[in-house]
């Protein structure tokens, strides 16, 4: 595929009140409406871009920061940080506004991996990312680099894995709250 699309073209913000059947038994927003908010989101950005169905593929690091509150308007900013050949990492800002005192609140921060599909629902290719400023090429960098340290966990639990096979598992676990039962 030879065309490019800017990052804007896809921006996409997604708002919603938080209504009390959200609650958790804690009284604040389930981590799981939030979760399923922030997919929502990241499918209708990367979908823009694309032009075709995406599919959720991974998420990186949902911290949560702040309580979402009953009654709290959710708004979730989307944009596609980067693209491979038929994957897209779309970065998701999530902030919570009192909407009496007008106080927002940054609560969460998340990447989400999704894969563009054919009609097929084979992996189709996607339009490279025009980077349009500096900090749509830092995002775009930092999407690669985290991609990278992504590919160096894997090998070293896959590792890890191997070692656990082959040496003494009381070495393994040494240090650790835990103890064999066997």
């Amino acid at each position: 595929m030879d065309t490019f699309k800017p990052v804007e073209d896809s921006q996409t913000s997604l708002s919603e009140l938080m209504v009390p059947n959200y609650a958790n038994f804690g009284g604040k927003v389930h981590g799981g409406v939030l979760l399923s908010l922030m997919d929502k989101v990241a499918y209708a950005c990367a979908t823009k871009h694309a032009g075709n169905y995406c599919v959720t593929v991974s998420v990186d690091g949902v911290d949560f920061l702040n309580p979402v509150e009953v009654g709290d308007q959710l708004t979730l900013k989307a944009s596609v940080n980067f693209v491979g050949k038929s994957s897209l990492v779309v970065g998701i800002r999530v902030e919570a506004e009192n909407i009496k005192t007008r106080e927002v609140r940054h609560t969460n921060s998340s990447y989400f991996t999704m894969v563009a599909m054919d009609e097929h629902r084979k992996p189709a290719a996607v339009p490279g990312l025009e980077l349009m400023n500096e900090r749509e090429v830092r995002r775009f960098v930092e999407a690669s680099y985290r991609k990278q340290l992504k590919k160096e966990k894997q090998t070293a639990f896959a590792e890890l894995k191997l070692e656990m096979r082959l040496s003494n598992l009381e070495e393994v676990l040494e240090g650790f709250n835990c103890r064999l039962g066997f």
